[in-house]
């Protein structure tokens, strides 16, 4: 019998989150007390189940901001009034106990609050309303600059006691950063990227959605009478007022057209004025980065040399990044505007920006101004559809200028097609529900029958997806890559619904259409648009030449080709008198290290170091054939050192005398990969933690535990599986090493797989699957794991980066924890695990091995490992956090406290599988064993005894080759692999309470 399909929408309704760049931060902390709700407010019910197309709500039942403007004001709440309520910070009416909480006078503002917390804390204001209406939130507030702070401020806004629509849960305060100019030249003549500052002082803001999802700030309905403000946090700030007020009126361009007082329509004697989009006053985001661009009318441009002259446009396309520019007129008048952008990021698709002079939008075309696609740079003059030019009035002296992204336009087909992804996905599950997750092809079915309505919903969904696609290309001018991919997901379902009754056996096709939704939605929340220059120019002057002529063009390419060819990074071009260090990372990651190596360790050694980027590590194997390598290589995966070493490649790193005193700055875990014959080859880097991710809102509503062992885990999922959740697929290791079984034998020369342990592993492993029904495949943990389908899981580093920077709305519904272990016998619960390695190795060939040891103890330093993560996370965001195998480096950068907890107890349990001739047969073959148990159904320890002959057949053959073995099978060089078989307690240090 198929579960109630009401109870299993009111669950998997979440999933509209996974795709909103909205704020959803954290959680609510307790009721307000007694304080008065709208007459117009009615508790936002939690969507219903029959139809997938719904108006969508979260789980708490907080509707969206668009869906709550709308409900107030049909039922008569209005924007326009005088209401107005002022809040010094000091006024506030209580505080979580222990609150943080310092006021007087704050960096020259008197009546602030300083408010340092540490961990989530809340603040209330109760205050008096006189007149109803709509009212934005105004506050004046100012970011602490110190402790290595980053990122944006993250506040949970409730007013009586509740959120009133999802976006509240997570408004984001930005900091203001300023790249700093001229920028510094390398010993190359070329800029290095200037690092973005952190200008952070008092400033004053409407609080709006992080996501970019709408032009206007966010508004609250508020009747007379008394309310209650709550800001709930995890991030110091200094607060220094808060006021309530109409949202502001925006006329269009005719009305704001009208003569200025001063009765001066034009501006004759005004000069052009040229902006270099570069050298901005701010920029709300750390990460809208600077780019290099060759084109030959951009400026500054310099032959042959890296001069940093655009604004990348890949960096700027999220969230509410903004940038504002200063400039000078020398005359009052009318001015038109025209840019010099590039919009080739996504084929046929535009962009758009809302755009304010002087702090304010002039009028409601530029709310969310269209930049149409192009495949090369363009001269853009800001006009109306009749292609006559906006004129914007601007008084003498300074003037500023911002651009901010914004999905405005698109997101009325965002939250369609947010839905299409409710439905599929609620659909998948119904039809799983049916077939019991089998594609049984012996059955029939009468999809109509068995699941009524289904087909219905399913043409449904069709059809919103044409109209989407329809509305998009209205919006954009033209059709586009998304229009295109909604045009074959139509197709797709049109073709499954001519024949219905084969739809039970496509249950895949459903996970597949959800990805291919689920990724046009995400690109169209990306709105890139690069800026070489702005141009203000009086009314009835023309505009400066904004594009290069043919010939123009002709003599670029021409000089840009001739410069291909005096490249100072070709990796061939070895310099005998400096160190030769190659690097498997991009550009930013070289730059950075090459400017810390000239400051630091240069001017400290002695040693010059040549940085250069390695696009591939086939390149290493090629130019070591010819007879070139370098002396240092860095950012190499954990298995390439191992694949040197036994060729004598590389250089063995115990042979220097302090070897052991750099051995304890990285877990004795993190070294196994890099061991071959008696020695190590290579040193730990960067490192991905496996951490358990979990749903908090989720786990408290089912009344769940964050499962501290397997047993628990098992314990769990019948609850999450009868509420049609589940638990994301898990691999082997956990189940191998936290059972006590190794991989291989001491000597390695066979598989330690064949024992009892290694069975018994085994079987657990496969039992996952096989008895306790978590599902074999998942298209998208990430995916899934936001849209709450399956709110817990075992991830990597990558995944906290991902929620951070691209969930904002589940910041505070999710933590981290060390993942489940087996109890010991001791009581202790071991949680072995691994990860992924990035490594560091010193070439065999080189004739530097001192200095290359220096500069690699250099490197993987606490202090030079910090101040590049720091420095990395400034220049490019949080995505570039550095995930460092330094452990005392790790631990100041900017993690939130609990989180830094968990890793560093799952950091005591990091054990990595080690490397033998012929390993590399060990991963395929124990999925072959998992596929036979798993999916075909054959008994676990024949399946597995299939693997091991197979995983030893390759070993056996690869030992010969290397001389580990004779033809005979006798040993003539033992391996004897390193044992760690307890927790690491380097660890113990740096834990925080």
């Amino acid at each position: 019998m198929l579960r109630s399909l009401t109870r299993l929408r009111s669950i998997i309704v979440l999933t509209m989150a996974f795709v909103l760049l909205l704020p959803a931060a954290t959680g609510v902390a307790e009721k307000a007390g007694t304080s008065q709700s709208s007459d117009l407010v009615e508790d936002a019910p939690v969507a219903a189940a029959a139809e997938p197309q719904v108006a969508v709500a979260d789980e708490t039942g907080d509707p969206y901001f668009l869906d709550k403007l709308t409900e107030w004001k049909q039922k008569g709440a209005s924007d326009v009034h005088d209401g107005k309520v002022v809040l010094h910070a000091t006024d506030y009416s209580r505080a979580i106990e222990g609150a943080s909480v310092q006021t007087g006078n704050v960096d020259g503002r008197a009546l602030a609050i300083d408010w340092r917390l540490e961990n989530e804390e809340w603040i209330e204001y109760d205050f008096f309303v006189e007149q109803a209406g709509l009212y934005k939130i105004d506050l004046t507030y100012r970011p602490v600059t110190d402790d290595n702070r980053r990122r944006p401020i993250l506040l949970n806004v409730s007013v009586d006691g509740r959120n009133e629509f999802l976006e509240a849960r997570s408004v984001t305060l930005d900091r203001r950063w300023k790249d700093p100019f001229p920028a510094s030249l390398d010993s190359n003549g070329d800029q290095i990227r200037p690092m973005a500052e952190d200008i952070s002082g008092w400033m004053t803001t409407s609080l709006r959605d992080s996501g970019g999802a709408y032009v206007d700030p966010l508004q609250w309905y508020l009747t007379p009478g008394k309310h209650t403000l709550r800001f709930t946090s995890t991030e110091p700030f200094a607060l220094g007022s808060i006021e309530l007020s109409a949202p502001d009126q925006v006329p269009d361009y005719e009305t704001a057209r009208q003569p200025n007082a001063g009765g001066n329509e034009g501006s004759e004697g005004g000069v052009p004025i040229v902006i270099e989009a570069e050298q901005a006053d701010w920029k709300s985001d750390s990460s809208i980065s600077l780019r290099y661009d060759n084109e030959i009318d951009n400026t500054p441009y310099k032959r042959g040399k890296i001069t940093y002259n655009t604004v990348k446009g890949s960096r700027w396309s999220s969230g509410n990044g903004e940038i504002s520019w200063n400039f000078d007129v020398s005359e009052s008048g009318y001015y038109k505007i025209g840019l010099r952008v590039i919009q080739n990021f996504s084929s046929n698709r535009s962009s758009f920006r809302t755009i304010r002079v002087n702090g304010k939008i002039p009028f409601s075309e530029m709310k969310a101004y269209r930049f149409s696609y192009a495949s090369g740079w363009q001269g853009v003059q800001l006009e109306d559809e009749r292609q006559q030019p906006y004129l914007i009035y601007l008084e003498k002296g300074s003037n500023t200028i911002s651009m901010q992204v914004t999905q405005a336009p698109v997101k009325p087909m965002i939250s369609e097609l947010e839905k299409t992804v409710t439905g599929l996905m609620a659909l998948a599950t119904d039809l799983k529900a049916l077939t019991g997750g089998s594609d049984d092809t012996n059955r029939t079915w009468k999809i109509d029958n068995e699941l009524p309505g289904f087909t219905d919903n399913l043409g449904k969904i069709a059809d919103s997806l044409d109209a989407v696609q329809q509305q998009l290309v209205e919006v954009n001018g033209r059709k586009d890559a998304v229009t295109q991919g909604l045009f074959t997901t139509i197709k797709d379902i049109r073709s499954m619904l001519a024949d219905p009754n084969q739809i039970p056996y496509k249950t895949n096709s459903f996970v597949t259409m959800q990805g291919k939704v689920a990724e046009m939605l995400q690109q169209l929340k990306s709105q890139p648009l690069g800026l070489d220059r702005i141009f203000i120019v009086p009314e009835n002057q023309k505009f400066p030449r904004m594009e290069a002529t043919f010939f123009k063009k002709a003599e670029g390419a021409f000089v840009n080709f001739f410069y291909s060819f005096q490249s100072k990074e070709r990796l061939s071009s070895m310099d005998d008198d400096v160190l030769n260090v190659w690097v498997l990372r991009g550009r930013d990651y070289i730059n950075l290290l090459q400017q810390m190596a000239d400051e630091q360790f240069t001017p400290a050694t002695g040693i010059k170091v040549k940085i250069n980027l390695l696009p591939d590590t086939n390149l290493l194997v090629l130019m070591n054939a010819a007879d070139i390598a370098p002396d240092v290589a860095l950012g190499l995966p954990q298995t390439l050192p191992f694949d040197y070493a036994t060729r004598n490649g590389l250089y063995d790193l115990t042979k220097f005398p302090d070897f052991d005193s750099v051995y304890k700055r990285f877990a004795p875990g993190t070294w196994i990969p890099f061991y071959y014959d008696k020695g190590y080859y290579a040193m730990p880097e960067t490192q991905s933690f496996s951490m358990l991710y979990y749903r908090k809102d989720i786990l408290n509503e089912l009344g769940l535990e964050v499962p501290n062992t397997w047993e628990d885990v098992y314990d769990m999922l019948p609850t999450l599986q009868q509420n049609n959740l589940n638990m994301a697929p898990v691999q082997h290791m956990p189940f191998f090493y936290q059972n006590g079984a190794e991989y291989f034998t001491r000597n390695g020369q066979q598989t330690a797989l064949g024992t009892e342990t290694g069975y018994k592993s085994f079987k657990e492993w496969t039992d996952l699957y096989n008895v306790y029904a978590v599902d074999q495949q998942l298209a998208s943990f990430y995916q899934s794991f936001r849209s709450g389908t399956v709110p817990i899981g075992i991830a990597d580093f990558s995944m906290y980066i991902q929620l951070m920077v691209a969930a904002p709305e589940l910041n505070g519904y999710w933590g981290i924890a060390p993942i489940p272990g087996v109890v010991q016998k001791d009581g202790e619960v071991a949680r072995w695990m691994g990860g992924n390695l990035q490594s560091s190795v010193i070439f065999k060939k080189t004739k530097k091995a001192e200095q290359s040891w220096e500069f690699l103890k250099w490197w993987t330093s606490a202090e030079v490992q910090e101040r590049y993560g720091s420095d990395l996370e400034s220049i490019n965001g949080l995505s570039f956090r550095w995930n460092t195998s330094n452990i005392e480096a790790f631990v100041h950068l900017p993690w939130k406290r609990e989180d830094l907890n968990s890793i560093l107890e799952q950091w005591r349990w990091y054990k990595e599988i080690p490397n033998v001739p012929g390993s590399y047969f060990l991963e395929r073959e124990l999925q072959n064993a998992w596929n036979r148990s798993v999916v075909d159904g054959i008994n676990y320890r024949s399946s597995l005894e299939t693997s091991i002959g197979e995983i030893e057949r390759e070993m056996r053959r690869k030992m010969q080759e290397f001389g580990n073995i004779d033809s005979q099978g006798h040993v003539l060089r033992p391996l004897v692999l390193p044992e760690v078989n307890m927790p690491w307690e380097g660890v113990n240090p740096f834990v925080r309470e």
